[in-house]
């Protein structure tokens, strides 16, 4: 009996280690997305620009905004 419950406890730490693992991963990958977003206001400008617009400084805050609250909302749900 004493090895059945050995292999329980053990089997039992490996599945929340694992659990706990990745919910922790997750939230740090969230909040790193979140502080540093992959796309910058100078990359937007040349995607932009490479679609034959000439972007101002205020369309390019008000997509980076939209694109803020985008992220905000999916991080909500």
């Amino acid at each position: 009996m004493n090895t059945g419950l050995w292999i329980t406890l053990v089997v039992v730490a490996l599945l929340v280690g694992a659990l706990l693992g990745f919910f922790l991963a997750r939230r740090t990958m969230e909040n790193y997305l979140q502080k540093n977003p992959p796309i910058s206001e100078e990359m937007m400008r040349q995607m932009m620009t490479n679609m034959g617009r000439k972007p101002s400084q205020k369309q390019l805050k008000q997509t980076m905004a939209q694109m803020k609250q985008a992220s905000q909302q999916q991080t909500k749900k």
